[in-house]
């Protein structure tokens, strides 16, 4: 997905901006980069965070970076802050988001004369090239922002810096959360509101959907309103999240229990303990454990010292060896145990299959899966959720391919959607025995709303039930 941070103060930002981008290290697996405005112009620095955690790769660039504005990111695709050169003079941008119709945009600015774009090493366009080409079009920074926000199907926040402040917009249905927090040396921009509270800051303002601010080390002026209409990713709640988080002054790790609770009064299965899968199961497995009365334990403990997010590799096949290396069982809390093990979600079903597979090895006697959100039947197209090239990755899509002999219409889905339908049922007596689990339930998708604690209509659902 990918998070952002920027810093305007009245003494040198550098140590912020380097721990504000820091704690967004959750969100992106690639790219991480700071450009920072001092006296001597633009300074910036972006590294791949592949291989390594983004400060180590920095540690460096901050001891030679000044400026008191400054603005980050921790990226999943594109390197970026990009920095800019055109009629509004020089700035840099960086941005969260997901561009739909990016072929329709990129031929729309050569229509109109935009001579040429950079392609990345994966033959794409920057998205973050793409959004500076068409805030460019416009007359000035404000109105560019909001043409960006009309044109882009899909999602598209941003922090843009020049000599004047950080210019802050959220996606415009607030799809992304974007906060501002303040302290006596002047203001940050943030994706996650938890980043700047060791660093002096207190919680100021949570932009609405489509508003955009202007920062300075004095003050937060807003620029454009915000929309009436929201529609903030649900998935921040049940798996993006750190657990220090809170969006839309919801918590994500109270989210979590409230959701493991759900899932527990609807439960019949008595296992011998509750466990999680690490990280995001856990919070999950928690809330369970305390309303049904089964013990919490923890018979898999995940190696972090060297294997945190931000070093997982971007080929899937790598990413699932990886995942299984990072898990270490307890053989002593498996060995002939009953255990109900809850993950955030099923996405392919792989390593939750592998997962399973090694607790029967390590001597368990029943595995109950218990997702946290309802099946995922469609890929997202308003976030970078997952790097699934195609929906039919999605393995609750391919057992109703399966079911309905390729036969497949949304009215079909739709069905499936519906906890209360045979077809649902069957659908999940498929994934049950194609991941060879003892037992399988998902959450229901009325019971995470109501976890969550958001009004329903301000939330974006679309990855189950395929509404806009």
């Amino acid at each position: 997905m990918g998070g952002f941070f920027g810093v305007a103060s009245h003494e040198d930002c550098v140590f912020d901006l380097f721990f504000g981008i820091d704690y967004h290290s959750h969100l992106g697996t690639r790219r991480g980069g700071m450009t920072v405005y001092g006296e001597k112009g633009f300074n910036r620095a972006i590294h791949n965070i592949e291989n390594a955690p983004f400060r180590t790769k920095f540690d460096k660039d901050v001891q030679e970076m000044e400026g008191r504005y400054g603005i980050g990111c921790i990226s999943d695709y594109e390197p970026q802050p990009l920095i800019i050169r055109s009629h509004h003079g020089t700035y840099a941008i960086t941005t969260v988001g997901k561009i739909n119709n990016m072929d329709e945009l990129i031929q729309m600015l050569f229509d109109q004369g935009h001579a040429h774009f950079q392609e990345m090493s994966t033959g794409e366009v920057n998205a973050t090239e793409l959004v500076a080409a068409l805030i460019n079009t416009r007359a000035n920074l404000i109105e560019g922002i909001k043409f960006v926000q009309d044109v882009v199907e899909g999602s598209m926040s941003i922090l843009l810096l020049n000599q004047a402040g950080i210019y802050a917009a959220r996606d415009k249905y607030g799809r992304t959360p974007l906060v501002i927090g303040r302290k006596q040396e002047g203001f940050c921009a943030s994706f996650e509101n938890y980043a700047y509270k060791n660093l002096g800051y207190h919680d100021y303002k949570e932009l609405g959907p489509g508003e955009v601010v202007v920062i300075t080390e004095k003050n937060c002026i807003t620029l454009s309103d915000p929309n009436n209409n929201m529609k903030i990713c649900t998935f921040l709640w049940v798996y993006y999240g750190y657990p220090a988080s809170s969006y839309e002054g919801i918590s994500v790790e109270q989210m979590r229990y409230n959701c493991g609770a759900k899932m527990a009064q609807r439960d019949h299965v008595k296992p011998d303990i509750v466990a999680g899968v690490p990280d995001s199961g856990t919070a999950h497995a928690v809330g369970y454990a305390n309303e049904s009365g089964i013990p919490f334990s923890r018979p898999f403990i995940k190696y972090t010292p060297t294997w945190p997010r931000s070093f997982m590799p971007t080929m899937q096949s790598k990413r699932n060896l990886i995942a299984k290396m990072k898990m270490l069982a307890v053989n002593d809390l498996i060995q002939d145990k009953s255990i109900l093990l809850i993950d955030d979600s099923i996405v392919r079903g792989t390593q939750l299959r592998e997962t399973t597979e090694y607790l029967y090895e390590s001597g368990a006697k029943e595995v109950h899966i218990r997702p946290a959100c309802p099946p995922l039947l469609y890929g997202c197209k308003y976030l970078n959720f997952s790097r699934s090239n195609s929906e039919m990755d999605l393995i609750a899509r391919r057992v109703i391919e399966r079911l309905e002999n390729g036969n497949v219409t949304n009215e079909i889905l739709q069905e499936y959607a519906d906890p209360e339908s045979e077809k649902y049922e069957r659908m999940v007596d498929e994934i049950c025995k194609e991941l060879n689990f003892t037992s399988l339930r998902f959450n229901r998708l009325d019971d995470m709303l109501e976890a969550t604690g958001v009004d329903p209509c301000k939330l974006c659902t679309y990855c189950w039930d395929g509404k806009e």
